[in-house]
């Protein structure tokens, strides 16, 4: 069964980064991918704590948070930010 190939024209690149203790497990979820917790696996390539991924997404607004070793957090390193229909926060990005 051959692998659907979707489009990448129109989307642009985004790299998501967040900081964590070394061998963390972490994951990107957000409404680009579902909230699907396990869907997009960041890696720490230089192994000192910085946790890389990048997305190809259509411009729009997404909201996003990191799951690191399955707890669920916002980014630090964005100051935006949406109280999301649970009471806590989802980090928020403007793709152009």
């Amino acid at each position: 069964m051959k692998k659907k190939r979707t489009s990448l024209a129109g989307r642009r690149r985004v790299v998501f980064e967040v900081e964590a203790p070394v061998g963390s497990t972490v994951f990107l979820a957000g409404s680009f991918n579902d909230w699907d917790p396990t869907a997009k696996q960041l890696v720490d390539k230089a192994e000192d704590g910085i946790y890389k991924g990048i997305c190809m997404l259509v411009p729009g607004r997404y909201e996003y948070k990191f799951v690191i070793d399955g707890e669920w957090t916002v980014d630090s390193r964005n100051p935006n930010f949406e109280v999301n229909a649970m009471g806590t926060l989802n980090s928020v990005i403007d793709v152009s």
